[in-house]
Formats: C-alpha cells, sequence, structure tokens
C-alpha cells in the first residue's frame, strides 16, 4: 500500500468500498456465507485511509 501511487490507492480504497457495500447487501438479503469478510474489508479500509492521511493524500 505504502508503495502505491496516490491515484492507485484513491482507486483501490474506492474499489474496497464497492466491495464493502456489495458484502452488506449480501448480508441484508441472506446470501452472504461468511460474515467475517466484513469485517476484514473494513480493516483494510481503515489501513487505506491510514496510509492515505501519513502520505497526505487524502
Amino acid at each position: 500500500m505504502r508503495a502505491a501511487s496516490a491515484e492507485e490507492r484513491r482507486k483501490e480504497l474506492e474499489a474496497l468500498r464497492e466491495k464493502q457495500f456489495a458484502l452488506r447487501m449480501q448480508k441484508a438479503t441472506g446470501q452472504i456465507r461468511d460474515t467475517s469478510e466484513i469485517g476484514k474489508v473494513r480493516r483494510d479500509i481503515a489501513r487505506m485511509l491510514t496510509v492515505m492521511q501519513e502520505a497526505g493524500s487524502r
């Protein structure tokens, strides 16, 4: 994450947020199998935001 450019980090963050939304929709409709995946994605988003904050590109 830290080696990526600011634009790559923004794209990755957007992809993670889309994945989080999809998982939340799956949970709401009862289609999700592994609910721990939601927490993993949340932590990935937090990590990405931390790296972006450190780099000053947020």
